[in-house]
């Protein structure tokens, strides 16, 4: 699997933190990641795939409070509350490699998030993410 596969599964484990810690009561990131990866992954996975994801995910899951205050501190109108699901997990997982993973360069963080963007939003939403995104760099 690629690294931009790997870290499309990451959103799409984000993703279904964010849903699911919304409607069920109790349940914390690691657990809906666990269920993600034996459920929903699209794809087989090898055992560093599977580790990989379920760190950077669990991890990002832990801190969707924090993520989500740093984002509303550079947000101009568009507080996360406004934001489309899509949107507000690419920018999640984005600032998270910006800042708190060293392994991946700023640079590559913000043009992985507007590939996603371009896949999974609306077209103005790659724009909008890049836009973002320069206040982290």
């Amino acid at each position: 699997m690629t690294k931009h596969e790997l870290r499309e599964q990451v959103f799409k484990a984000v993703f279904s933190i964010d849903t699911q810690l919304e409607t069920e009561n109790g349940i914390v990131p690691e657990e809906i990641v666990k269920n993600y990866l034996t459920k929903s992954c699209d794809e087989p996975l090898t055992e560093d795939e599977t580790d990989y994801i379920f760190t950077k995910a669990s991890a990002i899951g832990d801190m969707l409070t924090q993520l989500d205050e740093e984002i509303n501190a550079v947000a101009e109108g568009w507080k996360t509350n406004r934001m489309g699901k899509a949107e507000l997990n690419i920018l999640r997982l984005a600032v998270y490699e910006i800042r708190y993973d060293e392994s991946i360069p700023v640079k590559v963080a913000i043009n992985e998030a507007v590939e996603l963007a371009k896949e999974y939003c609306n077209q103005d939403a790659p724009s909008f993410i890049n836009g973002m995104l320069a206040h982290f760099a």
